[in-house]
């Protein structure tokens, strides 16, 4: 607010210390000295609203919006109560409110440029199109400027984009923006590029591509020079999509001739030309090929082509470009395809692939490159490849461990790419065990020597050799997979710690670490850990999945709960800084972008991630607070679940997580396949359907109602409470669905590549029996609600089975304890084994515990007033020798058993704790035949320490929750 602009305004003097405090984040001083200035001026009606927004900030939300509304109803016109306004709207979330104010503002100063504009941009935030298009054409009336006339003609495509009948958007809204741009055309009043960029985005978006072809070849198109060869990346865009395969040949060519290094282009060419041969294209015998030039039609003048591109490269004395060998190889990969003979004109690839190791190998670039052609080699050429490479890098003497290292970071990038090739072809998971313990060696050796040549590297960047330290890592998990060595895992923690010390700012240690501690069941380090990656915006969404997966299952509450919210407070603001993106983008007539930045919000908005998120979020905040903060009904009150609604987009969802955000070098059979990608997320959603469900059975079960109900249907039906004992038992019936669903995911059994997705909870949720155990304990609150329908005197069956449902869910629980039962952490011949699975089910235990502990305060709730009427029917009676009902003894019996399930757990957290904290890690020997020095001994051991800290901490929160539930459940009587 600082930076206003000048205001030729006496009051400006009087605001401006107000302004001053806002800025400063001084909101209290904000408020005491816009109350002295309305002491003395009572009409300053920006001084009210400077106030309303200090009150807005300190959190007096009603009391701010109520002084709003006051200014808001005088229909202020000065620019100060304006803006004010508008600030504070938008931090109250209500960006609908400040159309209503310059709507009011506009009518009072009918010819102000900047109102109309303000009320254009004040619509385009709450995506008011068709009072876009008004506003717009309003401004141009009173303004003629061609950016006003634009922005009606936008918010026309707009509506056409956003419309849900696209029958409409092809005959009504395009064709009137399209007649509304003719005009402009035909006036010659066309100035700038975005008005051409968006003249060529409607009549794309109307399939007239050879208009918009037009466009872009005729005088119009000379104003596209913002983006290098912006025409004619519009030109083939259209000839792919008219399918015009000479042209398409013809200028991919004459482009390629000019930039020989344009990866697209070579992509084009090769898709013409095979386009031209399948349909036995044959040049016209007079006149030119085709507008664009001459059209090639044969492999032998692509391989001509191809190859005169590359000879020109080696002619060349600078450095040659990658583009001309890369599409050698394509071009043999394509014709490799096709079964076509003539790849042989090209070369064999092992020897294109050397020259191109030989020309590129010290770029980091140069693995990426080549990983995709490595198939095009013979299983039996592949050790001869490695070794060819080997010889073009030149390594010292080898010392007295038998290894020579590169003189320089040129040469000891080439041997990195040597390794990392070796690995996407598979050698090195082809080695023994023993192989593979001397590669680690070796790649730690290399990694050691490669760091006095970043002795000068800045903290923010990375050392020459940290890839060694990463494969080495790589190399231990291989060796844990396969032999289920623990002690692999140690050291590779250890190693990524070293990594981690030498190069602080290194993402992929971040991450391996990061994976590694959840699989392990560490969630204490990891937060740390993702918070140093400083993950900005999208990311949150890309790569917050490899937080929040663990962060409810581990036990670290506190910690998920904060890992939750760095992602949700990215999502929620999304909404917002949208909009501003979308004024930005209207303002600078980046029309283009528009559709983009809608596209964007609407991909976010249908996140799987985000709506795991939330729904665990709630959740979390469940177990840790309801009935111990708040009741439940509060909490979920307060949280705005209507357990009617689903609001999970569930046929839009869109999976937005990156899965190949940890480099890896495997081989293509070890890869990431589509496969797994939609096995996935067909896991993950089934998940978010029974947690969601769960989330929307417990609200069920908080609004079910603690009044007693009378018997009458009628009146049942009157106050809702039947209404509310339905949905509980549909969602039921949707939950016992879901979870068949999942039960047959889990019998696939998927397994993923270890760098691909985390595996979602659904396995352990099914066979830790918590899953079960919830649902029949919420079947159970229905059979309560028939009762206290029913009463006392006719119920002698359904007392019965509530009976047993009792009995059943306390033996559940024992199961789900026993389950439990076993060391998290153990110390065995001198060896340190984890078993986080145990941590994991114990926190599904403690979650059902919740579950069944809120049935029965639903159960007491029922019950008590059941029990006062019998006793006083009794002391009317005078008979005390009725025997008490059933179901009464059953509920005394059943909270009995309860507190010893509760106890039982409680003594088993305690003696993990104890266990643990008598586990003297540094009693621990490290063994020395793995090639650890005494130094990397101190990096495992630390790694030991986080994940032994960890299960401690997580042990204490869990134990803590008990103990807050056992205290609850002492004050459920009856």
């Amino acid at each position: 607010m600082a930076a206003r602009g000048h205001v030729q305004d006496p009051n400006d003097r009087r605001l401006r210390p107000i302004y001053d405090y806002l800025d400063n984040g001084n909101n209290k001083m904000a408020i005491q000295q816009a109350d002295k200035l309305l002491k003395k001026h009572k009409d300053l009606h920006c001084a009210k609203v400077l106030k309303a927004i200090g009150l807005q900030r300190t959190g007096k939300q009603d009391e701010a919006f109520s002084l709003a509304q006051e200014v808001a109803t005088l229909e202020p016109t000065d620019d100060n109560s304006l803006q004010a306004l508008t600030i504070l709207y938008r931090e109250m979330h209500h960006p609908e409110l400040v159309t209503k104010l310059y709507e009011a503002a506009v009518k009072k100063v009918p010819l102000s440029e900047e109102y109309h504009s303000h009320l254009f941009m004040a619509y385009a935030r709450v995506g008011e199109y068709k009072k876009m298009q008004q506003a717009g054409m309003a401004l141009y009336k009173i303004v003629p400027k061609n950016p006003y006339y634009f922005w009606s003609v936008m918010s026309l495509v707009m509506q056409a984009i956003s419309a849900q009948d696209e029958k409409l958007a092809q005959t009504m809204f395009l064709p009137l923006a399209e007649r509304m741009v003719e005009k402009m055309v035909k006036e010659e009043k066309i100035e700038a590029e975005a008005e051409v960029q968006l003249y060529f985005m409607i009549l794309e978006r109307l399939g007239k591509c050879v208009e918009a072809l037009d466009v872009v070849r005729g005088p119009l198109g000379e104003k596209l020079t913002s983006e290098l060869r912006s025409r004619e990346n519009k030109c083939m865009m259209m000839y792919q999509r008219l399918q015009l395969w000479p042209e398409c040949n013809a200028l991919s060519y004459k482009l390629l001739l000019k930039n020989p290094d344009d990866w697209q282009f070579y992509l084009s060419y090769f898709d013409s030309l095979f386009h031209l041969m399948d349909k036995s294209w044959s040049q016209p015998e007079e006149g030119e090929h085709c507008v664009e030039g001459p059209v090639q039609t044969t492999v032998a003048e692509a391989v001509k082509f191809v190859v005169d591109r590359m000879e020109e490269q080696d002619k060349k004395e600078s450095r040659p470009l990658r583009g001309p060998y890369l599409a050698c190889l394509e071009l043999i990969h394509r014709l490799r395809e096709r079964g076509c003979p003539d790849e042989k004109e090209l070369g064999d690839p092992l020897e294109l692939m050397v020259q191109f190791f030989g020309k590129f190998g010290d770029k980091p670039c140069c693995i990426t490159d080549l990983k995709i052609y490595l198939h095009l080699l013979p299983p039996e050429q592949r050790s001869q490849f490695k070794n060819r490479l080997g010889e073009l890098v030149p390594l010292g003497e080898a010392g007295e461990d038998g290894f020579g290292f590169p003189g320089d970071t040129k040469t000891l990038q080439r041997h990195l790419c040597v390794c990392q090739l070796t690995r996407a072809l598979g050698l090195q998971h082809a080695l023994d065990t023993e192989g593979k313990l001397r590669l680690i060696t070796e790649l730690k050796a290399h990694y050691h020597h490669g760091l006095q040549f970043g002795k000068s590297c800045l903290k923010t960047e990375l050392q020459f050799s940290d890839m060694y330290c990463l494969m080495a890592a790589h190399v231990y998990i291989d060796l844990w997979t396969e032999t289920g060595d623990e002690n692999m895992l140690w050291q590779c923690l250890g190693v990524l710690e070293e990594g981690l010390s030498f190069s602080p700012s290194n993402a992929q240690f971040k991450l391996l670490l990061l994976l590694l501690f959840c699989r392990l069941g560490a969630f204490q380090p990891v937060v740390d850990l993702y918070s140093s990656l400083d993950a900005k915006h999208v990311q949150h969404d890309t790569i917050g999945y490899l937080l929040t997966r663990y962060a409810g299952s581990l036990g670290q509450f506190a910690a998920a709960s904060q890992s939750c919210n760095f992602s949700l407070r990215f999502f929620h603001s999304n909404q917002k800084d949208t909009s501003e993106y979308i004024i930005q983008a209207y303002k600078y007539g980046a029309f283009e972008k528009i559709p983009e930045f809608i596209a964007f919000r609407t991909r976010l908005n249908q996140s799987l991630h985000f709506a795991q998120v939330r729904t665990e979020r709630m959740l979390l905040d469940l177990y840790t607070e309801a009935d111990v903060t708040l009741s439940l009904e509060e909490s979920v009150k307060a949280m705005g679940v209507c357990p009617e609604e689903d609001d999970i987009p569930w046929d839009n969802m869109r999976d937005n997580r990156d899965l190949t955000v940890l480099v890896s070098w495997d081989p293509k059979d070890r890869e990431l396949t589509e496969d797994h990608r939609r096995l996935s997320l067909e896991e993950e959603s089934v998940w978010l359907k029974v947690r969601s469900l769960t989330l929307r059975l417990l609200a069920s079960l908080a609004l079910l109602g603690h009044a007693p109900s009378p018997r009458n249907s009628d009146k049942t039906n009157e106050n809702g409470i039947s209404a509310k004992s339905s949905t509980l038992q549909t969602l039921l019936s949707q939950l016992d669905q879901t979870l068949e669903t999942a039960a047959q995911i889990t019998e696939k059994q998927t397994q993923y590549p270890f760098l691909g997705p985390p595996s979602s909870r659904l396995a352990s949720a099914l066979s830790s029996g918590s899953c079960h155990c919830q649902t029949s304990a919420l079947q159970l609150s229905l059979t309560l609600r028939e009762l206290e329908t029913t009463g006392l005197d006719d119920s002698s069956e359904l007392q019965t089975q509530i009976c047993n449902a009792f009995k059943s869910s306390v033996a559940q629980l024992q199961e789900m304890l026993s389950r439990c039962k076993g060391d998290v952490l153990e110390m065995k011949d001198g060896r340190l084994t984890t078993r986080p699975a145990l941590l994991e089910t114990l926190v599904f235990f403690v979650e059902t515990v919740c579950v069944v502990l809120w049935v029965a305060s639903y159960s007491a709730s029922v019950l008590r007033p059941l029990k006062s009427s019998l006793q006083k029917k009794k002391k009317k009676k005078k008979d005390s020798s009725t025997a008490m009902p059933v179901v009464l003894c059953g509920f005394q019996e059943w909270t009995g058993s309860l507190q010893g399930v509760v106890t039982q757990a409680l003594d088993h957290v305690k003696g993990q704790e104890a266990s643990l904290t008598a586990l003297k890690l540094a009693a621990l020997t490290l063994e020395e035949g793995y090639s650890q020095t005494q130094e990397e001994c101190g990096f495992t051991r630390a790694a030991m320490d986080k994940v032994q800290s960890s299960y401690l901490g997580s042990l204490q929160e869990l134990g803590d929750l008990l103990r807050k539930r056992a205290d609850s459940l002492k004050s459920l009587k009856i």
